[in-house]
């Protein structure tokens, strides 16, 4: 019999749960949203736990995300209802995390993208170390920032959400307790030791016992320019903006963003914006509707999907091919 996915345990004052399909890079599939709604039910109201600690196995990965090559699968054989199962439930889990009346401690030691951010961004502490890998990389498959983080990224300060929304750009450990995505920068070498204080105590406040300042955030020289750009209200507003600046880093990020799929950059940007003005249920629910149109309604996920991940050309063929020729009345569409 194999192993669960995702493995839950009650050591000391903690439930400790472990993302464990490290061939996958622990990339959440609908077993593992299910065990992880049994966890939250099971452990809310238990008083013997304190406190959760959630890990990725394998040494490589927290969690890569979502099992989106699944969700494409589905979505070229036009079955709805396995997609809409997976979204549904998974921001289940995230509502039921950011609700979870206990810390609910994520130690991040590795890859954590999309889904994997979902599971720890909506509670705390988040515990980040030197070998930590965060980013939102939705439009380069032509998704958007979802599992919440609608809700997280506009509040980021300085623009610095849509930026990382934007563009997928990848931040390491420090960067990420820079940006406000991690809490805490504890080095690898002290994790051991602080989740043995954890169990024992079951006090999240241990950790910063063991957390140490980060090195500046390798984005510090560009934040001025971060604020500038990705403030801008469209995203040909944004590539001006990026032309503007006229340096290497702003011909870098513009050079991305001509990667990324022109619908999902739209899409993107305007569910950010909304997301400013609604609570974490209403992000969420906004992202369930775009869910049903941007994966079954729209070529681009699919295509996306195959050129990254399946295929691996990276050579996509977006639907329109330019920003230039995306019309706002369709990306608006999307939203109904």
């Amino acid at each position: 019999m194999s192993e669960a996915s995702l493995i839950l345990n009650r050591e000391g004052a903690a439930g400790t749960l472990l993302m464990n399909r490290p061939k996958a890079l622990n990339a959440l599939d609908i077993g593992m949203i299910r065990d992880f709604a049994a966890a939250i039910a099971q452990w809310k109201d238990d008083a013997s736990v304190k406190l959760v600690i959630l890990e990725g196995a394998g040494g490589r990965a927290f969690c890569a995300g979502g099992d989106v090559r699944a969700v494409r699968e589905a979505a070229v054989a036009g079955d709805r209802a396995p997609v809409a199962a997976f979204f549904t439930e998974e921001y289940a889990v995230n509502e039921g995390i950011a609700l979870f009346p206990k810390p609910w401690v994520s130690l991040i030691d590795g890859v954590c993208m999309g889904g994997g951010i979902g599971l720890a961004i909506h509670n705390g502490p988040r515990v980040v170390s030197e070998h930590a890998l965060l980013a939102m990389p939705e439009t380069a498959i032509a998704l958007f920032p979802d599992v919440g983080t609608s809700y997280v990224l506009p509040r980021l300060p300085n623009s610095i959400g849509t930026w990382l929304a934007l563009t997928g750009a990848r931040l390491n450990g420090a960067d990420a307790v820079h940006a406000g995505l991690a809490t805490h920068f504890v080095p690898r070498e002290k994790f051991s030791a602080m989740r043995a204080a954890l169990v024992g105590s079951g006090d999240a406040q241990v950790v910063g016992d063991f957390a140490v300042p980060p090195p500046e955030a390798s984005f510090a020289p560009h934040m001025e320019a971060i604020g500038r750009c990705f403030s801008m209200d469209s995203m040909l507003g944004i590539l001006d903006a990026l032309e503007a600046e006229d340096t290497e880093w702003s011909a870098a990020q513009i050079k991305t963003l001509r990667r990324m799929s022109p619908t999902s950059l739209s899409v993107s940007l305007e569910l950010l914006r909304r997301g400013a003005k609604l609570d974490l249920r209403g992000c969420l629910d906004e992202e369930l509707k775009l869910t049903r149109s941007v994966v079954h309604d729209h070529p681009d996920f699919r295509e996306g999907v195959r050129s990254v991940l399946v295929d691996k050309d990276g050579a996509p063929n977006w639907t329109p091919k330019t920003l230039e020729e995306v019309e706002p009345a369709k990306i608006l569409a999307l939203f109904q």
